[in-house]
C-alpha cells in the first residue's frame, strides 16, 4: 500500500477512467472527420486557386501578346509602305511635302490604333510623326535637319489636316534613343519605357523601333511607335481575380509596369513622373507580396520558369504565381498573380463551424451518459476500495455487500473470502516476521565485518609486499651500480692527472726534438696528435659528467627506497618528490606523438617532516603515475600541434598549513575524474584502466 500511495505512481479515479476514453473516442472520431474534411477543403481550395491563377495568367499573357504586338505591326506596315514606294522618304526639294504626306498618314493610323505615338526618323536628321500627348487629341510633329527651331507641332482636324502651330521645338534624331537604339540594333526592338509629364495627363509608354532600308539595302532611317502602358493596369483591374486578389506586371529590375490595384504604378514628384519599385508600391498588399517573394530567395533576374508560392500576409495565406513573359523584340517582364485563401474558404469555414458544433453536442451527450454509467459501475467498486483501505489499516473484519452487476457480485464474494483468509494468515506472518528480521540483521552485520576485515587485510598485504619488493629491488640495484660507478668516478681524477703529465711530456719532447726523427714525425701526423691531445680532454670531461649523472640517479633511487635508513625519521619532502620525478623522467620527456609533459614546481619553505619516507615516496609515485596516465589518454586523441598549443602540465605545490601539518598538492590539466567515480577512487581493486594496465590498489594504498 505504501508503494501504491507513493508519488512514483499517478492514479486516476475510476469514473474518469471510464468517462474520459469514451469521450475521447467520440471526440477523436468526430474531430478526425472534421479535420479530414478541412484538409480536403484546403486541397480543393489550392487546386481551385491554381486553376484560377493559371487561367488568369493565360489571359494576361494573351492580352500582352496581342496588345504589345500592335506597335510592331504598325511599324511593319509603315516599313512595307516605304519599301513599296507608297510613302516617299526621298531627300530633296520635295522632302517637306513628303513629310507632310507621311505625317498625315501617321495621323490616320493614330485614329485607327490606340497608340501614343507613330513616327519616322531619317538619316538626314529629318522626321515626322503623329501623337496623343494629352492622351486624347491627335497632333502632328514635323522637323527638318537644320537646328535650331527645326520642329513644329500642329493641331489637326478630323481629316488629319494641319491647323494652327501649337509650339516650335528643337529636335535632333541622333541624340534620341528612340532613333539611335533601333539603328544600332539593326532589327525591330523595344527601345525603352518613357514617362510623359503633361499639364492634364501623365502617362507611361513603351517605345518600339524598326530600321528601314532602300532597294540597295542602304539605311534610310527608322520607323517607330509608342503604346500606352497604363492601359495594362486598366485591363488588369477588369479581371475577375482582381476583386479579391492582385495582378501586377514588373520589369526584371523590380520597376512596376502595371497593377490591378487602384493605386497608379508611379508617383508624382514636383509634377514629374517617377516610376516605383514594386517593393515601394503605395498598395501594402502589392508591396508585401513582392518583398516576401524576394525574401524566399527568388531574385527577379533568376526567375526563368513559372513559380508557385504560398505566402503569409496579415496572418492569411496567399497563393502566388510568378511567371516570366517575353516577346521576340526584347521585352522580359514578370507577371505576378496573387489570390488570398480567404476568398475560397468562406463556405469551408461555415462547414467547419457546423462540424465543431456537432462535436461539442456529441461530447456533452457522451459526458452525461458516461457519468451515470460510471456511477452505476463504480459504487460497488468504491465500497470494495473502502474495505481494502480498512484492511490495510489493520481492520481485518471487513465485508462487502452484494451488487446488482453479476461480475461485481462475484468479485464481492471473492473479496469477502480473501479478507477472511488474510486475517488468518496475517497473525502467523507477524510472528515469523520478527524472528526473520532479527536473524537477517545479525547475519548482515557479520558479513559486513568480515568483508571489511578482508579488504583491509588484502590492502595491507599487497602494500607490504609491493613496498618491500620495490624497496629491495631499488636498493639492490642502487648498491650494485654505486660501487663500480664510484670506482670509475674516483679514478677519472687520477687518470686526468696522468694524461696531463703525459701531454706535458709530449709537448716538451716536440719542442726539443720534433724535427730530429722522421718516423716519429710521420706517426704524429698519422694519429693526428694535435687533435688527439685536444679531444682527450673533452673525453675525460664527458666521462666525468656521465659518472656524475649516474651517481645522482643512484642517489635518487636510494632516497626513493630508503631501505638503508630508519623506517620512521625526519626527511626533506622535496627530495622524495624529486627522486620520484627522476625515476618517472622517461614518461615525462618528449615523444614523437606529443610534446613533453611540463612539471611546474611551486615548493614552499618546508621543515624536515617526520614520516615513513619510503612509503610516502610510493604515494607520490602512485599519484604521479595516475596523472601521467590521464594526460596520455588526452594526448593520444590530439595532434602534435594541438598538444603543443595546449601542453600537458603537472603542478606540484607544497606549503605549511599550520605548526603540525604540511600539505602536498598534485594537479594535472587532464580530463578530470567523472563525478560518479569520485567516491570509488580509494576503494581497493577499483580501477577504470583496461585489464593488465592497473590493479586498482595504487590509490587505495595511498
Amino acid at each position: 500500500m505504501k508503494r501504491l500511495n507513493s508519488s512514483e505512481f499517478k492514479v486516476f479515479p475510476l469514473q474518469m477512467v471510464l468517462i474520459v476514453p469514451f469521450v475521447l473516442q467520440i471526440f477523436g472520431a468526430v474531430g478526425l472527420v472534421g479535420y479530414l474534411s478541412f484538409i480536403n477543403g484546403q486541397k480543393a481550395v489550392q487546386e481551385l486557386a491554381e486553376q484560377l491563377m493559371d487561367r488568369t495568367n493565360n489571359i494576361v499573357e494573351q492580352h500582352l501578346n496581342s496588345y504589345l504586338a500592335i506597335p510592331h505591326k504598325v511599324n511593319e506596315i509603315n516599313a512595307d509602305a516605304i519599301a513599296m514606294g507608297l510613302l516617299d522618304v526621298r531627300v530633296g526639294a520635295a522632302s517637306s511635302r513628303n513629310r507632310q504626306t507621311i505625317s498625315k498618314y501617321f495621323c490616320k493610323l493614330m485614329q485607327a490604333y490606340d497608340l501614343t505615338y507613330i513616327g519616322i526618323g531619317l538619316t538626314t536628321g529629318e522626321g515626322a510623326g503623329a501623337a496623343r500627348y494629352d492622351g486624347k487629341t491627335v497632333t502632328i510633329d514635323d522637323w527638318g535637319a537644320k537646328l535650331p527651331n527645326n520642329g513644329k507641332n500642329y493641331a489637326t482636324d478630323n481629316q488629319c489636316n494641319r491647323a494652327a502651330i501649337n509650339n516650335i521645338f528643337d529636335y535632333n534624331n541622333f541624340k534620341e534613343s528612340w532613333y539611335t537604339e533601333p539603328i544600332k540594333a539593326g532589327k525591330p526592338i523595344w527601345s525603352r519605357i518613357y514617362t510623359w509629364d503633361g499639364d492634364k495627363n501623365s502617362y507611361i509608354t513603351a517605345a518600339t523601333g524598326r530600321p528601314i532600308y532602300d532597294a540597295q539595302n542602304r539605311l534610310l532611317g527608322m520607323v517607330g511607335a509608342d503604346i500606352h502602358l497604363l492601359k495594362l493596369s486598366e485591363f488588369l483591374r477588369g479581371l475577375d481575380v482582381s476583386r479579391s486578389g492582385q495582378v501586377l506586371i514588373m520589369e526584371r529590375n523590380g520597376l512596376l509596369i502595371a497593377n490591378s490595384s487602384n493605386q497608379q504604378p508611379f508617383t508624382l514628384v514636383n509634377k514629374k513622373i517617377q516610376r516605383l519599385q514594386a517593393t515601394e508600391s503605395p498598395d501594402p498588399e502589392v508591396r508585401e507580396i513582392v518583398k516576401q517573394i524576394q525574401q524566399q530567395g527568388n531574385q527577379f533576374e533568376s526567375i526563368n520558369e513559372p513559380k508557385k508560392l504560398e505566402l503569409e500576409w496579415q496572418g492569411k495565406r496567399n497563393f502566388v504565381y510568378v511567371t516570366p513573359w517575353r516577346d521576340q523584340y526584347g521585352l522580359d517582364w514578370l507577371v505576378v498573380v496573387s489570390v488570398p485563401e480567404k476568398a475560397f474558404m468562406a463556405k469551408i469555414s461555415a462547414n467547419n463551424q457546423t462540424t465543431i458544433a456537432l462535436c461539442l453536442g456529441a461530447l456533452a451527450v457522451a459526458i452525461v451518459s458516461g457519468y451515470y454509467t460510471s456511477v452505476w459501475i463504480t459504487n460497488p467498486i468504491l465500497r470494495m476500495k473502502l474495505a481494502s483501505q480498512a484492511i490495510a489499516s489493520g481492520k481485518l473484519d471487513q465485508k462487502v455487500d452484494s451488487s446488482n452487476i453479476q461480475e461485481l457480485n462475484i468479485l464481492a464474494e471473492s473479496f469477502n473470502y480473501m479478507a477472511g483468509q488474510l486475517s488468518e494468515f496475517f497473525t502467523a506472518i507477524e510472528t515469523s516476521k520478527a524472528e526473520l528480521e532479527q536473524r537477517v540483521e545479525e547475519r548482515t552485520a557479520e558479513l559486513k565485518t568480515a568483508l571489511s576485515d578482508l579488504q583491509r587485510t588484502q590492502a595491507q598485504v599487497i602494500q607490504g609486499e609491493k613496498m618491500s619488493s620495490l624497496g629491495q629491488l631499488v636498493a639492490g640495484v642502487a648498491h650494485e651500480i654505486n660501487n663500480p660507478v664510484n670506482f670509475i668516478h674516483g679514478n677519472i681524477v687520477h687518470l686526468n692527472e696522468c694524461i696531463q703529465d703525459l701531454l706535458r711530456m709530449i709537448h716538451l719532447y716536440q719542442e726539443r726534438h720534433h724535427q730530429d726523427d722522421p718516423e716519429i714525425q710521420a706517426l704524429a701526423e698519422e694519429i693526428d696528435l694535435e687533435f688527439l691531445t685536444g679531444d682527450l680532454q673533452k673525453m675525460l670531461s664527458s666521462m666525468k659528467m656521465g659518472t656524475d649523472r649516474i651517481r645522482s640517479i643512484v642517489l635518487s633511487l636510494r632516497n626513493f627506497s630508503r631501505m638503508d635508513e630508519a623506517e620512521f625519521k625526519a626527511v626533506n619532502i622535496h627530495e622524495g618528490i624529486e627522486s620520484t620525478l627522476l625515476i618517472l623522467q622517461y614518461r615525462l620527456k618528449n615523444k614523437p606523438e606529443y610534446p613533453a609533459i611540463e612539471v611546474i614546481r611551486d615548493y614552499g619553505n618546508l621543515p624536515l617532516v617526520e614520516c615513513y619516507p619510503g612509503q610516502l615516496n610510493q604515494v607520490f609515485m602512485n599519484i604521479l603515475v595516475n596523472a601521467i596516465d590521464a594526460l596520455d589518454e588526452v594526448n593520444i586523441k590530439r595532434t602534435y600541434a594541438e598538444s603543443k598549443e595546449n601542453p600537458s602540465r603537472i603542478t606540484i605545490r607544497t606549503s605549511v598549513t599550520d605548526t603540525q601539518r604540511v600539505e602536498v598538492a598534485i594537479a594535472d590539466n587532464g580530463s578530470g575524474i567523472p563525478e560518479h567515480l569520485k567516491n570509488s577512487v580509494f576503494d581497493p581493486f577499483f580501477t577504470t584502466k583496461p585489464i593488465g594496465k592497473g590493479t586498482g590498489m595504487g590509490m587505495a594504498i595511498s
